[in-house]
């Protein structure tokens, strides 16, 4: 384990086809995404390199980058840290979340055939099988699995590209009420699924709103629950 803290195995292994810099870029996002590395967390480029078995000019190069997109603050004269999100920030991205996911759910209820709906189901069960065993990472991706199927089915491609760019994030502020929200966040899975088996846009949306709303609320209220 590095001495800032990285869990032992949770570094994923760099693929080789791209540019170094760009494949350390995406092992350091996941790692803090998944808040393998957690928020304020110092990230110590000689570690990082080491654990990635790399040098040190590509983990610098990904911290830049991470930095402008703002993952991670660099600190003068105290190095690179995983940003800490403000209750503002998180406001500001779960309210876009829940614009751009509800009106997936209504394109989704017009538009999605037998197919569509199976792989939702299938979904939810494994998500549910993975609340019913404590198993927050997998829960943590197979709910984001779930909503990026809703958005799939809903067929548009600019919604899509729109949600992809907010995904991340939506992951990042997920994680720590993953469990607090639980088998709740699955039931109302399985109420959007029929709404939209149903066709029912305005309960699809409707449903949808209430569902990332909750999400939200519960993020803000994680500490003082």
């Amino acid at each position: 384990m590095l001495s800032t803290g990285l869990p032992q195995g949770a570094v994923p292994k760099l693929e080789r086809p791209g540019p170094l810099r760009d494949r350390v870029y995406e092992a350091l996002l996941e790692l803090i995404t998944t808040r393998a590395l957690q928020p304020g967390q110092h990230l110590v480029e000689s570690e990082l390199a080491g654990h990635l078995g790399v040098s040190r000019q590509p983990v610098r190069e990904a911290l830049q980058r991470l930095n402008t997109e703002g993952w991670v603050d660099l600190r003068p004269a105290q190095g690179a840290f995983v940003h800490e999100p403000t209750e503002e920030e998180a406001d500001q991205l779960l309210t876009v979340r829940t614009l751009l996911e509800a009106e997936a759910a209504r394109l989704a209820a017009a538009n999605a055939g037998s197919a569509g709906i199976a792989a939702l189901e299938e979904l939810c069960a494994e998500g549910e099988k993975a609340v019913s065993t404590d198993d927050v990472d997998s829960a943590v991706a197979v709910n984001a699995r779930f909503h990026a199927k809703i958005m799939e089915l809903a067929g548009n491609a600019v919604l899509g590209e729109l949600a992809a760019q907010v995904d991340r994030r939506v992951r990042w502020y997920y994680t720590p009420v993953a469990r607090q929200r639980g088998n709740q966040s699955w039931i109302e899975h399985r109420a959007l699924i029929a709404a939209i088996a149903e066709r029912d846009e305005r309960r699809a949306t409707e449903l949808m709103r209430e569902h990332t709303e909750h999400t939200r609320h519960s993020y803000h209220g994680r500490q003082r629950s």
